[in-house]
């Protein structure tokens, strides 16, 4: 015992001495590096704005001068700041989240907290000795003073980091009429004349020409064309681009037909042949094929392209001409070849571009330059749209003009040479955060239709998006996207009725000049088929699009934002499992996944805000608590994934600023006492009502009233209602001012949803209500803003409803449906009025024998559907006063219908003269 007293002693006399001498003032080093971190890491982020406006300068250097010493310190100042950027995010989760709870749980978080803090200190001691070698070996070996270029870079941007960018944007025009198919008439009437004119037997139409001459923008105008449109019964248009795979393609004509079969997704090889050839059996067909560069692409369809002798064809884009003399082997071949636009059109198109404000004239003290600009670009559409964007953006002085076109020096001798210094001008023009908006289309692959909601929320996940007074996220999002169209960077592919873009796409050339960028910025790895990871260099964000096993090889440790798995390829389960652990830096993650559920411990991913996931619904049992835990989500989308458990775990609730919630039938049961606190949620849908427990009706009532408390939502959707849960959805509705988006439905075809709105929403543009109505809202009158509205009828009050919504100034689209096997509505009759609604849906009405439209009535309806009224044996009367219906669609109608306009599939009958698009189904 004394020899055990002795020893401890005498350790204890050896441990001061050591603690005093080495440990203390170790304790005391760290203490002040804890301390200090807040400065530092305020002058962490004064350093990257610095960096980074460096980093812009040199890269708008690159494209006129190759030197290597500054490209080889760029690179190491970008993963120098992608470094600053994961601490900066680091402290700031840090801060946010500290526990606030009591006694040994708070003295736990507390040892935690320190622990973070100490590591986020010697990170930055490293970043900082990181930046000194770097301006120190910039001096000594290349006599290059980084400092002051960094101070020179970081001066000249901060005057304009400040200035706002869009100003009265939702009244610009997103794009002209017509303006992209300038000079095409002859080429287009050439081409119509091919296709529906000629030899029975299968014809091959190739349009050939380089990049930027517009090939698929004459192709859709030859594709549209009304003669086309009644010549051929069945109209397809695929997308190839490269690397292309022959299944998806055979699969993408059978998709766009009118009953894809349901085991499509199982079919392969010589089956999907079949298919194909069974489908277009009998039909005169037309089929654009897009974008083929294989010469070796016919052979691989030219046995699914069935020739049954009736007319045909097949219309190619290439750049190729040896992709059409490959299918001389088996089939007739027309080859077009595009030339560029003669100088009077190039002029014409440019100033529809530059001068849009003005209808395309030119102000006569830039006539002179506009020529001298118009000329360098060698009658190339592409050319022209674009540098015209970025002068439609400019003060119109002729000297800065003239500055400008000095800028341009086609190169004659390279034939892209030219349209790359173009889209590089356009590039270099863009203000910092619209670049990397306008990078982020190169996480796509190739000719890829983007929607844009989808887009704009991961630019805000990804930080691209600040904040301006008055204007939400999402706004100012959408004001980056309409910025990007109007300077002709990024081109509509689709927009809603009430004229907003719905998605969008770059061209291809656009797309590979962002794919060149991304390697010089260290911006994204792709990975395609084609396409594999390189062995070196930090990985920011990476997209996959590729079934190879090997994929993952090397980049577990890298620093990645956005992770995206574009499409439902076989991933390793290896690989979705360290997602949590090895990528804990995303702020982007899309997971499309046949094969695996979400990883349970997806929790981990501190700093995620946008998560899509699309998975196989017999394979997810339900969503992991552990989304709970992640604190900074801002989107949330489980839209193409339906769980065999629809409820949602109560931990979401925790997600405090999510903004949006999607989903297909959820039930949020479990959320009923915390929802109501999820006060930053915009979007809401789609929410399942229906409790099997018929007992529990009361805990639905209560979520409804929780949902009352969401007042920021502009989007709610409601399914799985019952009739004896309309008060209380009333109630809470009439406390969602802000809403603009609102769509209800029944549990059953019956119910009656009929809403009691003593105060609704002003800003409603779109309402749904799929529900049988007692009586016909007299509150949707009064919704100046109304745009889109689909609604069942009932019994007789289909003409009263009529008569209120026929003086709605706004309403653009109107779809109407009976109500059920009982309702007698037998006669539906449009007066004067619906002065603005360019579409009329009318279907299901079991009674209707009789529509009438007045004289002055529908005067701008674009489009009309009539659709399983079976008692229905004529046209409307009074449709010949509709001057500017286009699309007239006719589906399960009657027989005495539709014999009365085309007995015996003829077309002699008067309405096929007026509409140019008739369809019958």
């Amino acid at each position: 015992m004394c020899d055990c007293k002795a020893a401890l002693a005498c350790a204890r006399d050896n441990l001061l001495p050591l603690a005093r001498d080495h440990l203390l003032p170790l304790l005391k080093e760290a203490f002040n590096m804890i301390r200090g971190v807040p400065k530092e890491i305020a002058e962490l982020k004064d350093e990257l704005e610095s960096i980074e406006d460096f980093i812009n300068d040199a890269d708008r250097r690159s494209d006129d001068v190759e030197d290597k010493k500054i490209k080889d310190m760029t690179k190491q100042l970008i993963e120098t700041s992608f470094h600053i950027e994961d601490v900066i995010d680091d402290y700031i989760f840090l801060e946010e989240h500290q526990s606030s709870e009591p006694g040994c749980a708070a003295a736990v978080d507390l040892l935690k907290t320190t622990k973070l803090r100490l590591q986020i200190a010697y990170k930055i001691q490293n970043i900082n000795s990181q930046i000194r070698e770097i301006k120190e070996t910039s001096e000594k070996d290349h006599d290059f003073d980084i400092q002051s270029s960094l101070d020179k870079a970081s001066s000249s941007s901060a005057t304009n980091r400040n200035a706002s960018l869009f100003q009265n944007l939702r009244d610009a025009p997103l794009y002209m009429d017509d303006a992209d198919a300038v000079g095409f008439d002859v080429s287009r009437d050439k081409l119509i004349d091919l296709l529906v004119e000629g030899r029975a037997h299968r014809t091959v139409v190739s349009i050939v020409g380089m990049g930027g001459l517009g090939k698929t923008t004459l192709a859709k105008k030859v594709f549209d064309n009304q003669k086309v449109v009644k010549h051929f019964d069945c109209r397809l248009w695929i997308t190839v681009s490269r690397p292309y795979n022959k299944e998806k393609l055979l699969k993408d004509i059978l998709q766009q037909g009118k009953c894809p079969p349901q085991s499509l997704h199982q079919m392969d090889g010589k089956l999907l042949v079949d298919e194909v050839r069974n489908y277009l059996q009998g039909k005169r067909y037309v089929v654009v094929f897009d974008d083929v560069w294989d010469s070796h692409f016919w052979n691989d369809i030219e046995f699914s392209m069935i020739d049954n002798k009736n007319g045909c064809k097949i219309l190619i884009t290439t750049r190729n001409e040896d992709v059409a003399d490959a299918c001389k082997k088996s089939s007739f071949v027309e080859v077009h070849k595009l030339e560029g636009l003669s100088e009077e059109k190039s002029l014409e198109l440019f100033n529809k571009k530059a001068f849009h404000d003005l209808s395309g004239y030119c102000p006569e003290n830039l006539i002179d330059i506009s020529s001298k600009i118009v000329e360098k670009c060698n009658g190339l559409p592409l050319a022209i749209v674009v540098i015209g964007g970025i002068l439609a953006c400019k003060d119109r002085n002729p000297i800065e003009w003239s500055k400008f076109s000095e800028n341009i020096n086609a190169d004659q001798s390279k034939e892209y040479s030219m349209i790359k210094k173009i889209l590089g001008l356009s590039y270099h023009d863009l203000p910092c955060n619209l670049k990397s908006c306008f990078l982020y289309f190169g996480l796509y692959p190739e000719d890829s239709n983007v929607r844009s909601n989808i887009l704009t929320r991961q630019w805000i996940a990804e930080g691209f998006v600040k904040e301006e007074r008055g204007m939400t996220l999402e706004e100012v999002a959408e004001g980056h996207l309409i910025e990007l169209i109007r300077r002709s960077l990024v081109r509509v592919d689709g927009i809603t009725i009430d004229g907003r873009v719905d998605s969008c796409r770059v061209h291809d050339l656009v797309h590979a000049m962002i794919l060149n960028k991304h390697e010089d910025l260290s911006f994204c790895k792709s990975i395609t088929e084609d396409r594999q990871l390189p062995s070196t260099g930090m990985i920011r964000r990476l997209s996959i699009a590729s079934s190879s096993d090997n994929l993952m090889e090397g980049i577990e440790s890298s620093h990645v934002r956005s992770l995206l798995v574009l499409e439902p390829k076989t991933l390793l389960k290896s690989f979705v499992r360290t997602i949590p652990t090895k990528y804990r830096w995303l702020k982007v993650l899309t997971l499309s996944s046949n094969q695996h559920e979400i990883p349970h411990d997806l929790g981990s991913l501190n700093h995620l805000k946008y998560f899509w996931f699309r998975g196989n619904g017999e394979r997810n049992s339900e969503l992991p608590k552990s989304i709970g835990m992640l604190v900074n989500l801002e989107t949330l989308d489980l839209r193409e994934t339906e769980f065999k458990n629809r409820n949602m775990p109560k931990e979401i609730c925790k997600l405090r600023k999510l903004r949006h919630f999607l989903g297909y039938r959820m039930s949020l049961i479990e959320l009923k006492d915390g929802i109501g606190g999820m006060t930053s949620l915009q979007t809401l849908n789609e929410v399942y009502l229906y409790d099997h427990e018929d007992e529990n009706d009361n805990r639905v009532v209560e979520l409804i009233e929780e949902l009352g408390k969401l007042k920021q939502l502009r989007e709610l959707g409601l399914a799985g209602v019952r009739s004896k849960y309309m008060s209380a959805i009333s109630s809470s509705i009439n406390k969602m001012q802000q809403l603009e988006k609102l769509n209800i439905s029944g549990v059953e075809y019956e119910t009656f949803i009929d809403l009691d709105l003593n105060s609704p929403p002003p800003m409603l543009q779109h309402i749904g209500l799929y529900g049988n109505l007692k009586k016909f809202p007299e509150w949707i009158p009064k919704l100046t803003n109304l745009v889109d509205m689909k609604v069942r009828l009932t019994k007789e009050e289909g003409n009263d409803a009529m008569k209120l919504l026929q003086s709605m100034p706004n309403l653009l689209s109107l779809h109407i449906s009976g109500g059920n096997y009982e309702d007698k509505l037998e006669r539906l009759h449009f007066q004067v009025g619906f002065k603005n609604l360019k579409e009329l849906s009318i279907d299901h009405f079991n009674n209707l024998s009789h529509i009438l439209i007045d004289e002055g009535a529908l005067s701008s309806l674009k489009k009309l559907t009539l659709y399983g009224n079976p008692q229905l044996t004529s046209l409307p009367t009074g449709i010949q006063h509709l001057q500017k219906l286009e699309v007239l669609w006719l589906a399960d109608m009657s027989v005495e219908l539709i014999q009365s306009i085309a007995p015996d599939k003829g077309k002699e009958h008067w309405i096929f003269k007026q509409v140019p698009f008739v369809e019958i189904d």
